[in-house]
């Protein structure tokens, strides 16, 4: 359930997809990855889209950034479409997408810079955003002298920096262990709780979506489009081990299980 409702009403719809279809060419002829999806998000909601490998999530994902574009319907942002990449949206990868050749202070600050803003408001935001995900005293390290933990927050620190509407988020934790993969879902919330960003996170994990989200949007096995959504009305700091905890997590599990199988083609490009 959306924390910031207000008494004048639902906040507003920040995101909607519209009857979205994604068509690859493959050698052995087209594939459709999604089909008919549609989505409305409102502004502040934590939404996890979860489904299986090959459904098309981080389909969806790069098309609402931008990166690709979709073969029928559309994504519009506060009911603008959405033709391309743009600082609305903001893109944290489970690969950290990070500048090799840039320190922490220079990854975060990169945006900002280019946007034109002065030097000075630029060190702001940086010193801001850098003490905001704890990497302060690595101002000047390079990401080769980072943990994987680290490299994260630098991603996630350099979205803040642009000041962006919507977080997108593509199983950014995916490639870690799992003590740092709890210690950094509990940094998102608070993070958002401060930010209050709109977060749209893919994950593969039922716990994850039922830890972080608001709303879990669960997408069939393929094509892809939006089977069904479950509210998670839990109070946060959400315990793993409650029974009301446990309870959402079979109930989402049985739903998302219920129509993975059967026989699909699923384009390579289209993978998760």
């Amino acid at each position: 359930m959306l924390e910031s409702t207000t008494r004048s009403g639902p906040p507003p719809v920040i995101l909607e997809v519209s009857d979205l279809n994604k068509i690859y060419e493959a050698s052995n002829g087209p594939v459709m990855a999604l089909r008919g999806a549609n989505l409305t998000v409102r502004k502040g909601e934590f939404i996890c889209l979860l489904g299986a490998s090959g459904c098309g999530k981080s389909t969806l994902l790069r098309i609402v950034a931008g990166f690709e574009t979709a073969t029928e319907g559309s994504v519009a942002v506060y009911g603008c479409k959405v033709d391309g990449p743009g600082p609305d949206r903001g893109m944290v990868f489970q690969d950290y997408a990070l500048f090799p050749w840039l320190t922490v202070q220079e990854n975060i600050g990169f945006g900002p810079s280019h946007r034109r803003i002065a030097p000075k408001e630029v060190a702001k935001l940086t010193e801001k955003f850098m003490a905001m995900v704890g990497l302060t005293d690595f101002a000047d390290r390079y990401p080769h002298q980072l943990s994987g933990g680290m490299k994260q927050r630098v991603a996630i620190a350099r979205v803040l920096a642009n000041d962006a509407d919507i977080l997108l988020m593509d199983e950014p934790f995916g490639a870690l262990d799992a003590l740092t993969r709890s210690t950094l879902q509990e940094e998102l919330i608070e993070l958002w709780r401060t930010t209050r960003l709109t977060v749209i996170f893919v994950t593969h994990s039922v716990e994850e979506a039922v830890l972080l989200a608001d709303r879990v949007v669960m997408m069939t096995a393929g094509p892809g489009r939006i089977d069904c959504e479950v509210d998670i009305d839990l109070p946060r700091p959400r315990d793993v081990a409650s029974l009301e905890f446990n309870t959402l997590r079979r109930d989402v599990t049985k739903r998302l299980t219920s129509h993975i199988g059967g026989g699909r083609r699923v384009a390579a490009t289209a993978d998760s």
